[in-house]
């Protein structure tokens, strides 16, 4: 089992799909670094040879993943919040960043419906 960057990689995936369990890595970046070392998108992580995982490690850790780009992500929020930004102002109160509309939707920020005794919805 190939373990990179604090992650073990699901041994009977492709290896570019297995790339993207390590935070910071996506499709495009899985194929191209693997593109980058000559190593056959089509292989699954279990027929690596450890002379391959050990390249693959060299190469992921000079990116920014797992827990550097988790603290860099917060921190980036948490500085929002402080400079009293809008999109701070949103992520202190859980609602949509982006724009979105609140009256209907938005259900994952702002979790289960809470009912208002005499709120009377106008329906158009």
């Amino acid at each position: 089992m190939a373990r990179i960057s604090g992650v073990n990689l699901p041994k009977e995936k492709r290896v570019e799909i297995g790339l993207t369990y390590i935070y910071g890595i996506g499709k495009a970046t899985s194929t191209k670094i693997l593109k980058d070392m000559n190593i056959d998108l089509d292989k699954k992580v279990q027929d690596l040879s450890e002379e391959e995982v050990n390249k693959l490690r060299e190469k992921i850790a000079k990116l920014q993943t797992e827990g550097d780009l988790r603290r860099k992500t917060q921190m980036d929020i948490k500085h929002l919040v402080d400079t009293g930004t809008y999109r701070g102002f949103r992520h202190r109160r859980g609602l949509p960043v982006r724009g979105q509309g609140t009256r209907k939707n938005a259900r994952t920020r702002k979790g289960k419906k809470k009912t208002v005794a005499n709120k009377k919805v106008v329906t158009k």
